[in-house]
């Protein structure tokens, strides 16, 4: 079995960490998955790609005109004062003059078309004038001005996109542009998904006196789905150590990543950190957090095979889940993706408008909604902080941050808030 061997760590303290410093151990020790597979381009956004790709072409492919308007030849203008020149032609994209523009010569071009022989300057139309079979070029222009050289975008035979990237629309276009069909990219991550609770229901069910229905699966699958995961729905496993047991066996045997919500605070029906130890390693972090103190880091191993699958031990309460996954299990998966590097989510400053309760020793993450007032961004909470108030995510567009070592803020501090755009 391989040790996660986290007691070498330095500052590792497995019942208290600061938030950056579990994030920053967390993302050490995780490996990009491995196994690649090919797919179409337009199959590929949001995967992450597995090699470089090398661009077969210069791009653009040949000199061209960046504007519509006149080519000419610096050589030809006048230092001051206007430059008649003879129209000989015209230039258009796809359709290239044929023909040399010579001394007094210029050839009306269109946006894309290929630079005649010679040409080195581009004067846009709206400045010119014709007078019959004539242009007038003023003034004032100089040699490379509005055109595109071959391959100042990208060279033949270099790497346009490197491995490791995770493909968005630009890159998809950028591919599509170099004539490449297919592509090669990491296999998606393969995360088994459960909650642990007898008092969970499945939806559709009646409730029993101090059931509750498990809403956490539902929002752990759409953050896993929404990061591309193939997903594996475990369903409700029971506190029972034997049933936990048989289910951490299955999902090891399958996943990449197995990610519950409940069963990892110190309650006596609260078996996941045992399970962790008897099963494989953990480092159970109790992080100095609010919401999402309780939450179990390690890997499931079972019976010391050297394949297995990294836990990810969520705390039980809704708002508390979504907040450790985003923090946490989200760049876990970026890693697992292989993406490199894994983004820093970036916060950045807001003026609070109401008071907000805190204690020092903890990083706190409030749900906030962000608004203008007379050009300066602001923000409030959106009322009800528990971790129960599962509203509070649907109402928010950020998270306010209160550093570890903040103390209450006062209306008009300003606070680092976290935009759910391009988080969520």
């Amino acid at each position: 079995m391989t040790s996660l061997n986290f007691t070498c760590l330095d500052d590792y303290d497995p019942e208290s960490l600061s938030v950056h410093r579990a994030r920053q151990i967390m993302l050490a020790m995780l490996p990009a998955v491995a196994g690649h597979e090919r797919l179409f381009v337009r199959q590929a956004l949001g995967r992450v790609l597995a090699e470089d790709v090398i661009s077969p072409v210069d791009v653009p492919a040949h000199d061209n005109s960046a504007m519509d308007g006149w080519a000419v030849r610096s050589v030809d203008l006048a230092a001051t004062g206007e430059t008649r020149l003879k129209n000989i032609g015209t230039a258009f994209a796809g359709r290239a003059f044929d023909g040399k523009v010579g001394q007094g010569e210029a050839v009306r071009i269109m946006t894309g078309a290929v630079l005649p022989q010679d040409v080195d300057c581009v004067v846009v139309q709206e400045v010119a004038r014709v007078d019959g079979d004539s242009v007038i070029v003023p003034p004032g222009q100089r040699a490379e001005q509005n055109t595109r050289r071959a391959g100042e975008d990208l060279r033949a035979g270099k790497a346009a996109i490197a491995s490791g990237k995770l493909l968005r629309p630009a890159e998809i276009g950028i591919i599509a542009s170099l004539g490449i069909a297919e592509l090669s990219v990491r296999r998606r991550v393969r995360v088994a998904l459960f909650s642990t609770g007898d008092e969970l229901c499945s939806l559709g069910t009646p409730l029993f006196p101090g059931a509750v229905y498990d809403s956490n699966r539902y929002t752990i699958w759409g953050m896993l789905t929404r990061l591309g995961c193939e997903v594996i729905d475990m369903g409700v496993v029971k506190d029972d150590p034997a049933t936990l047991e048989a289910a951490f066996r299955e999902a090891a045997a399958c996943a990449d990543a197995i990610v519950t919500s409940g069963g990892v605070s110190v309650g006596e029906a609260d078996f996941i950190k045992q399970l962790m130890q008897q099963l494989g390693e953990v480092a159970f972090w109790k992080i100095a957090m609010k919401p999402g103190r309780p939450m179990a880091f390690g890997r499931i191993q079972p019976d010391g095979r050297e394949n297995g699958a990294w836990l990810f031990g969520l705390p039980g309460n809704p708002v508390a889940v979504m907040v450790t996954f985003y923090q946490f299990v989200q760049p876990a998966i970026l890693k697992l993706m292989g993406l490199d590097p894994v983004p820093a989510f970036p916060t950045f400053p807001a003026r609070c408008v109401e008071d907000i309760r805190k204690g020092k020793g903890r990083t706190e993450f409030q749900r906030g909604i962000l608004f203008q007032d007379n050009g300066e961004w602001c923000v409030r909470p959106t009322g009800a902080q528990g971790s129960g108030v599962l509203s509070s995510m649907a109402k928010a567009d950020c998270f306010i941050v209160l550093e570890h070592e903040r103390g209450k803020v006062s209306a008009g501090e300003t606070v680092q808030v976290q935009l759910m755009t391009g988080l969520v």
